[in-house]
C-alpha cells in the first residue's frame, strides 16, 4: 500500500495561485459552489490587507485535495468576526477526515467568531455541528435584479 502525506497550510505558504485554487472549489463544491468569478473575488477579499481573513489548503504532493476560505467580516458582536465561505475536499479524499482538519485549522487560526451558511441536505452540516457550530436563524435573501 502507498503511502500518502497530506500537508495542511495557509495560502501564504503553499505553491497555488488563485487560479488554481478558484478551479479547484469550482470543480469540488458540486451544487453548493458559485462561478469561478465570485470564488476568485472571494480569495481576492482575503488577500486586502484591508480586508482579509483565511484560506488553507490540504495537499498531496502538487494537487490541491481541500480548501478552506473564510472572509473577515469587520465587525464583532452583533454579527462574527468571519464567514465560512466555502470548504471542499476532493471526492477521492472524502470520508477520511480532511474537512474535519481543515475546519480545525480554520477555527484555530480565525480571530473571533465564524459564521456559516449551510443548506440542511448538505452533507457537511453534521461536520459543522460536531465541531459545535449552532443553528441560530434561518437565512432570507432578496434578490434585487440588476
Amino acid at each position: 500500500m502507498e503511502t500518502q502525506t497530506i500537508k495542511f497550510c495557509a495560502y501564504e505558504n503553499t505553491l497555488f495561485n488563485n487560479d488554481q485554487i478558484a478551479d479547484f472549489l469550482h470543480e469540488h463544491l458540486d451544487e453548493f459552489g458559485d462561478e469561478k468569478d465570485d470564488i476568485l473575488k472571494c480569495l481576492s477579499y482575503v488577500q486586502d490587507k484591508n480586508k482579509g481573513g483565511e484560506i488553507i489548503l490540504a495537499s498531496n504532493e502538487n494537487e490541491i485535495i481541500g480548501a478552506v476560505v473564510l472572509n473577515k467580516t469587520g465587525m464583532s458582536g452583533y454579527i462574527p468576526e468571519n464567514i465560512l465561505v466555502y470548504i471542499a475536499v476532493n471526492n477521492f479524499y472524502r470520508g477520511k477526515g480532511i474537512g474535519k482538519k481543515l475546519m480545525e485549522y480554520a477555527i484555530e487560526f480565525s480571530d473571533g467568531n465564524i459564521a456559516l451558511h449551510c443548506e440542511p441536505d448538505n452533507p457537511a452540516f453534521h461536520l459543522y455541528e460536531k465541531l459545535g457550530f449552532k443553528s441560530k436563524y434561518l437565512e432570507m435573501r432578496l434578490e434585487k435584479s440588476n
